[in-house]
């Protein structure tokens, strides 16, 4: 199963566009991001539509935040993307009148909706704020290029 990595990569766009003088072009944040722009136009249309970043047509055009980072929680974003599954686990459904097969997946059920509840408040409780100050704190303590 292909892992969905949309969620890390928007929360890399935003924390970038924070830190970009004017507003971000489909085709510069598909350049970053190794994609079409037209993939990046789709989703940032959905975060657009959540309040989450604006957007200008044309010349000296592209996206902006709409919010101040610490206005945006992961699991904002999340939501945003119309929440993609949290897990590719899933319990088999071979034989649905085994009774061994029942329980094994009412015990994985119970598991996988604790874990996701526990993650989604999770992700509700960090801000790209909190990634953008661990960024700067990460680039105070990295030595300069070229020397380690």
């Amino acid at each position: 199963m292909k892992r969905d990595s949309r969620l890390s990569r928007m929360l890399h766009v935003l924390v970038h566009m924070e830190r970009h003088e004017g507003s971000a072009t489909s085709e510069a944040i598909a350049k970053m991001l190794g994609t079409n722009p037209v993939v990046v136009r789709r989703t940032m249309a959905g975060l657009r539509e959540h309040g989450y970043v604006t957007s200008v047509k044309g010349p000296g055009g592209g996206w902006t935040l709409a919010r101040p980072l610490d206005a945006i929680s992961l699991g904002d974003i999340h939501r945003a993307l119309d929440s993609p599954p949290i897990f590719a686990l899933a319990a088999a459904v071979d034989h649905a009148g085994c009774l061994v097969e029942q329980a094994v997946n009412a015990t994985l059920k119970a598991a996988f909706d604790e874990a996701e509840r526990t993650l989604l408040a999770r992700l509700d409780g960090v801000s790209l704020g909190d990634i953008a100050r661990d960024h700067a704190r990460r680039a105070r303590r990295k030595p300069p290029r070229g020397k380690g």
